[in-house]
């Protein structure tokens, strides 16, 4: 088995997908907060947490572009070409 570096197996490789995570988590983050700023009805921590979970969500899917499906499609490009 040949050895690549660490970077080029988590974040690089179509198997691995890591880079999304960090949207993912941020977007959890949002949703909790959300959640415990509406069942206790502070309105401010409602938004704040709307607001994290919209952002969570949107850098998920920037990031699994930008990451994965760049580096697949490109290849298929080139392949087409």
């Amino acid at each position: 088995m040949k050895c690549v570096g660490l970077d080029r197996v988590i974040f690089r490789g179509e198997e691995g997908h890591a880079a999304p995570l960090l949207g993912t988590m941020t977007g959890g983050a949002g949703a909790v907060l959300l959640a415990i700023g509406a069942a206790n009805d502070a309105g401010a921590l409602a938004i704040a947490g709307g607001i994290v979970l919209a952002l969570g969500l949107t850098a998920t899917a920037v990031l699994n572009h930008v990451t994965v499906e760049w580096g697949i499609f490109s290849r298929l490009d080139d392949l087409t070409k």
